[in-house]
């Protein structure tokens, strides 16, 4: 009786891990990169604070990411002399690479279809941002009131970070903040995981119930 409570109760939580996994979220938004030969690195500054030197090679990808661990690298081998190849250095300014990933069609918004891939090389001034550069090539630009990147060449048209569930869907709240008036929105336990964790203690009360009637016998 003990060993099948036990089994009942490790079935329990992975379906309450199956759950939770199941609602899983991430945020649809431009992921900033630099690149360092042929290997990509999530970005440790914003593009209005990041200052590329000549030569450098940045890029931008546009997907549903629950966070900069899981965020998708820009596509492409695209490497500075192929992209920069035609654009001769010039004293006073720089030039900076810049590798355009929109995505691919499931992480674009609903009724937009995102732009292929492409390269631009941007020739600005010695001090300009990565930002300045972006402006330089690929406008419009839209930002939030955070300074956040919204859009690149104009797309997408709207939204700007906005959280999605599993499966792409919008959450009812567009920010990202969560809706009012469940236990779940507000930071605590979902119904479905205070019944599984109900449902474990439940059954390991059983058997220890059992456990002791057989010895009381």
């Amino acid at each position: 009786m003990i060993r099948r409570a036990a089994l009942l109760g490790l079935a329990a939580l992975l379906l309450i891990a199956g759950a939770g996994q199941a609602q899983a979220a991430g945020y649809r938004y431009w992921s900033f990169w630099e690149r360092d030969g042929g290997h990509w690195s999530y970005a440790t500054q914003g593009p209005s604070t990041a200052r590329p030197d000549d030569g450098d090679v940045q890029g931008f990808r546009f997907a549903v990411s629950e966070d900069s661990g899981d965020a998708a690298r820009p596509r492409g081998t695209a490497g500075f002399a192929s992209i920069c190849g035609a654009t001769p250095a010039r004293e006073g300014s720089k030039r900076v690479a810049l590798v355009l990933d929109f995505g691919t069609a499931g992480d674009a918004p609903s009724g937009e279809t995102p732009p292929g891939p492409r390269t631009a090389c941007a020739r600005v001034a010695p001090d300009a941002t990565t930002a300045d550069a972006l402006a330089a090539v690929a406008g419009p630009l839209r930002y939030d009131s955070n300074a956040l990147l919204c859009a690149i060449a104009g797309y997408p048209r709207t939204g700007c970070g906005e959280q999605v569930a599993d499966g792409g869907k919008k959450t009812p709240a567009a920010t990202g903040a969560p809706a009012e008036g469940t236990a779940e929105d507000e930071g605590g336990p979902s119904a479905g995981l205070l019944a599984g964790l109900g449902l474990v203690v439940l059954l390991g009360g059983a058997a220890v119930w059992q456990a002791r009637r057989r010895g009381n016998a």
